[in-house]
């Protein structure tokens, strides 16, 4: 005979995840942060301006070095650029518009949907940036454009758009003698690198594309060497060995026991 007092089969336990959004830091401080180590870096480029002769010296240096490793020359890159006028004017325009906007929009992304991963990103990218800081300052190097050895075009001079003024040595918008090594790709790679480990989609490797771009446009336009965005690959290797992705939030355990109304319409006494 049945038992009225056999006790009723418990649901299973139901585990419930807290919202990433736990780890998100305050809006203001994070402006705060982010607005400061802009300036920070802005201020200690323009402390590597004035080292006019060392930068073509280094210059010189690099080219030679690149040929040495045998690597690719950059004119082969230029001349495929420079078979449409419409083609260099697009890379002028991607190099001197993208960089920017595009990293501020991918840091707005993960702060408002992937806060862990925001604040992973936003100190590998300030630890990159510092390290690179590091070497324009101590090794000051003038672009392939300005070196008659590559014999390279100045593509934002000839064709625009160009960020850079005419006359490097008193351009005091931005040191163009900083181009060792290249944030345009670092800060690109990082983007792809982020948006890769914080999304799930089977599509989500062509983010790569980015970071492929601007090596093309970097590298096309004259404005980097190979060298630059090899040298920034390995710093960013570095900060990704050491910034560590924080671990998610622990789950919380919800248990759900049968109502005592479905318990008494089964016949069930408890």
């Amino acid at each position: 005979m049945e038992s009225l007092t056999e006790p009723a089969e418990r649901e299973p336990d139901i585990t419930v995840r807290e919202p990433d959004t736990s780890a998100r830091p305050p809006l203001v401080r994070e402006l705060l942060l982010v607005a400061g180590l802009f300036l920070v870096y802005k201020f200690g480029r323009q402390l590597a301006n004035g080292h006019t002769g060392e930068a073509f010296r280094n210059a010189h240096h690099v080219w030679d070095a690149e040929r040495t490793l045998h690597l690719p020359g950059e004119g082969a890159v230029q001349d495929a650029l420079l078979s449409s006028d419409t083609l260099v004017h697009i890379a002028n325009t991607y190099y001197a518009t993208v960089h920017f906007p595009a990293t501020a929009l991918f840091l707005v992304w993960l702060y408002l949907r992937r806060p862990r991963h925001y604040v992973w990103s936003r100190r590998v990218l300030a630890a990159l940036t510092a390290a690179a800081l590091v070497l324009h300052l101590t090794f000051p190097l003038a672009p392939p454009r300005m070196l008659a050895a590559t014999g390279l075009v100045d593509t934002g001079q000839v064709y625009g758009p160009t960020v850079y003024g005419s006359t490097p040595q008193t351009d005091t918008m931005a040191n163009q003698f900083a181009a060792m090594p290249s944030l345009h790709f670092g800060w690109a790679l990082m983007l792809a690198v982020g948006l890769i480990v914080a999304t799930s989609s089977r599509w989500r490797w062509l983010w790569l594309l980015h970071p492929l771009i601007t090596l093309l446009v970097v590298v096309g336009t004259a404005n980097h060497y190979w060298l630059d965005a090899l040298v920034v690959t390995a710093l960013l290797g570095i900060a990704l060995a050491v910034i560590k992705l924080p671990a998610p939030a622990r789950s919380l355990v919800v248990r759900r026991r049968t109502p005592v109304r479905e318990l008494a319409a089964t016949g069930v006494r408890r």
